[in-house]
């Protein structure tokens, strides 16, 4: 044990997202349509979030891109700028520390306040959080604290026995990420990661009277068990997994690489089918499939292809009886739709429709069993569940309760249970689970501790109309019981990129505020997910402009039906969000009094330039690629936050950012706050009007932390 705590102690721990986009994710199976990976995720993931990608080797070197007649500096004058640069960081990194160190004892009071009132309220709805439970058979397995437990079904967890504690390790500061059990119950493979940083280790431990630590792997991203001794499991390296390999633990122990992923654009998962017949290797670029098999009945034998990459083709892979179920953005409209295919001929010329989406709908999560899958659909704002029977070939749809924004899938190991688990919640509804039955097509709620019903919350949802008369869908919550809502403040929230939906999970602090009179307002804007895979292209690359227009639209139609005004309304953005937030800023500064943004994107063209980065490559699919492209390099610049800051009258701006964060440079925050100072500042001293308003432009610049952390210490700090 001494030598483990050793050799961790001198690895990183990590996990993805966090995403796009969160608590510790703890035992949940790979959602096979999660967000891929990105430059900036909606890092709100909570407890059960599913997501993407595997394979990989050596990357190809990539360079900086230069024109023809662009003379390549001499490596003097490269060092000799890198150097000055490395200057100038530090010193605006101190500057601002100062300066946040002198603004922030003037919150003290109203800081003491709201941390009261949170810890209250986090204490209330705790039990709601709690680690979804693993069921193989007559065990049942799972997280708490720091510490993995085994009951029996039949005993309760009373009597449960501690498998595996980071603390006995010495890891105060590590969490447990994931967790898989070998199908025999022998091994169970942990991935551990720590607030700040990008890479997580896993430990495969082996059961039996005293648990032993069987390896130690650094950097591992996915893994999954092919078989009772035989492990996958992918590596990753600057915020990218292109490598794949096989481990064995009996008889000859051996580890080997199966795949490597050649395309920088494309990242590399694992996931296994429901009914462990496959072990699927998944390479995902931001709009390309292509998945290799692997025989869970042959695990040491070569994956084989399911279908080779098509440019604008994604897909996903489920098997039930020799037939592969696939979910695929194949064929018009290119929307998510379920097709079917004999395992020994899966070419998508064989690929058969069993179910379309309808047009505008999200398809959120799916689910297999042995007769039946789940389908979880958004549709104008609403949750619906769709079960699709392979035996009586029908369709049941259920539309879900009007106040849930968010749904979390819970884990089910076996295929063939008759009963599917979940939980739904809002921004400002603790989560409550439920539960449907395949055989009796109805929905029960599941009343396993009683929580306090939130009374006093209306929900309202509207349509805006954007410059082109696309309606965009607004969810707003207020107090019942507010007067006058056009005096209230109002909190609009934002993101917009990536095709991901915005985060409106529960948070304590959302209650908060609707208790003491705010308005919270959600602007699903095109480029995020909300309305199908199209809702995200009318809002990426050269559409970009477009989700500016929708969140402008948004926030004057809030405005005109009687929602606050200017002069009450905050903007809130994470991550890729700060883009459309930060360039309204820009653009339409009259309409907001105050921007609150956490670890956000502000930057753009600068970043897109820097093929040095490790995600600029593939982020080109999302943004373009400027250094080849000079309408893409003039239509960025024409939204990019830092580069359109001008003299004018700001709303007062406050940010959060990491320091080690690797997905957003602090240099391009840094530098974005100090010159949007300096145009408030300069606008002030132009007018030099009695009254003037100088907006509070504030950064708090965290040591610790990774990018838009949400445990709950972080997100009450913040």
């Amino acid at each position: 044990c001494a030598g483990l705590r050793r050799l961790l102690r001198g690895l990183s721990f990590s996990a993805k997202y966090y995403s796009k986009h969160n608590p510790p994710q703890t035992m949940y199976p790979y959602s096979k349509i999660g967000p891929e990976k990105c430059h900036i995720l909606d890092c709100s993931k909570s407890t059960c979030t599913h997501r993407t990608a595997p394979p990989g080797n050596i990357l190809p070197c990539r360079l900086f891109s230069c024109k023809k007649g662009t003379k390549v500096p001499s490596k003097r004058k490269q060092n000799t700028s890198i150097v000055t640069s490395d200057l100038l960081h530090k010193n605006l990194l101190k500057s601002e520390r100062k300066n946040w160190n002198n603004i922030s004892p003037t919150y003290k009071a109203m800081t003491k306040r709201i941390k009261e009132k949170l810890e209250e309220l986090h204490n209330m709805y705790i039990f709601n959080s709690g680690s979804p439970r693993m069921r193989f058979g007559e065990n049942v397995y799972f997280e708490e604290n720091g510490c993995i437990f085994l009951a029996k079904a039949d005993d309760g967890e009373g009597n449960a026995e501690i498998l595996f504690s980071v603390e006995d390790l010495g890891f105060s500061d590590a969490f447990i990420q994931r967790v898989r059990i070998s199908p025999d119950q022998t091994y169970m493979a942990i991935s551990l990661k720590s607030e700040n940083s990008e890479e997580a280790t896993c430990i495969i431990m082996k059961f039996g009277n005293h648990p032993v630590v069987e390896k130690v792997i650094p950097s591992v991203f996915s893994f999954e068990w092919a078989a009772n001794d035989v492990l996958y499991y992918t590596t990753q390296k600057n915020l990218k997994c292109q490598n794949v390999f096989m481990a064995t633990f009996t008889y000859q122990k051996h580890t080997k690489l199966v795949y490597t992923e050649q395309d920088a654009r494309f990242f590399v998962d694992l996931y296994c089918t429901k009914d462990r017949r496959f072990l699927t290797i998944n390479c995902n670029s931001k709009t390309t499939s292509e998945v290799w098999l692997v025989d869970c009945r042959h695990p040491l034998e070569s994956p084989s292809l399911v279908q080779a990459r098509t440019t604008g083709v994604i897909y996903h892979i489920e098997h039930r009886k020799d037939q592969l179920y696939i979910l695929t953005t194949y064929g018009e409209p290119a929307e998510y739709k379920l097709m079917k295919a004999p395992v020994a001929s899966s070419g998508k010329e064989n690929w058969q429709l069993v179910y379309a989406l309808e047009n505008k709908t999200k398809l959120v999560d799916f689910e297999m069993f042995s007769d039946d899958c789940i389908m979880f659909l958004k549709n104008a704002g609403h949750l619906y569940l769709n079960a699709i029977s392979f035996v009586s070939h029908s369709v049941q749809s259920i539309k879900l309760p009007t106040w849930a924004c968010e749904f979390e899938l819970e884990s089910h190991p076996e295929h063939t249970t008759s009963t599917c688990y979940f939980q739904l919640s809002s921004p400002v509804h603790p989560p409550k689970r439920f539960a449907y039955s395949f055989k009796e097509n109805n929905l029960i709620e599941q009343a396993v501790q009683e929580v306090p019903i939130i009374t006093n919350c209306h929900t309202t949802r509207l349509l805006a109309k954007s410059k082109d008369e696309t309606l965009v869908p607004i969810t707003v919550f207020h107090n019942k019981n507010s007067k006058e809502l056009h005096r209230r403040p109002l909190l609009v929230h934002v993101y917009g990129a990536y095709g991901i939906d915005l985060n409106m999970r529960f948070k304590e602090e959302k209650l908060m505020l609707i208790e003491e009179g705010w308005i919270l307002a959600y602007c699903h804007v095109r480029g995020g997910g909300e309305q199908g895979l199209s809702w995200h292209r009318d809002g990426c690359r050269h559409n970009k402009l477009k989700g500016l227009h929708d969140l402008r639209a948004c926030i004057t139609h809030l405005h005109q039906r009687g929602f606050s005004q200017p002069s009450h309304t905050a903007l809130a953005a994470a991550s890729a969000g700060g883009v459309l937030a930060g360039a309204l800023c820009n653009t339409d500064p009259a309409l907001i009094r105050a921007m609150v943004l956490q670890a956000p994107f502000v930057d753009v063209l600068n970043t897109m330039m820097k093929t040095h980065l490790p995600l600029t490559i593939e982020e080109q699919e999302e943004w373009g690629n400027p250094l080849e492209d000079e309408k893409c390099m003039k239509y960025i610049k024409s939204y990019c936050p830092y580069q359109n800051i001008k003299p004018q009258c700001y709303p007062s701006v406050f940010i959060t950012a990491y320091e080690n964060d690797e997905r957003i440079p602090l240099t391009g925050i840094l530098q974005y706050v100090q010159k949007l100072r300096k145009a408030a500042l300069d606008h002030t001293s132009r007018t030099n009007k009695k009254g003037n308003w100088i907006p509070n432009i504030i950064l708090d610049v965290q040591a610790s932390g990774s990018h838009c952390d949400s445990s709950w210490e972080h997100s009450l700090n913040e």
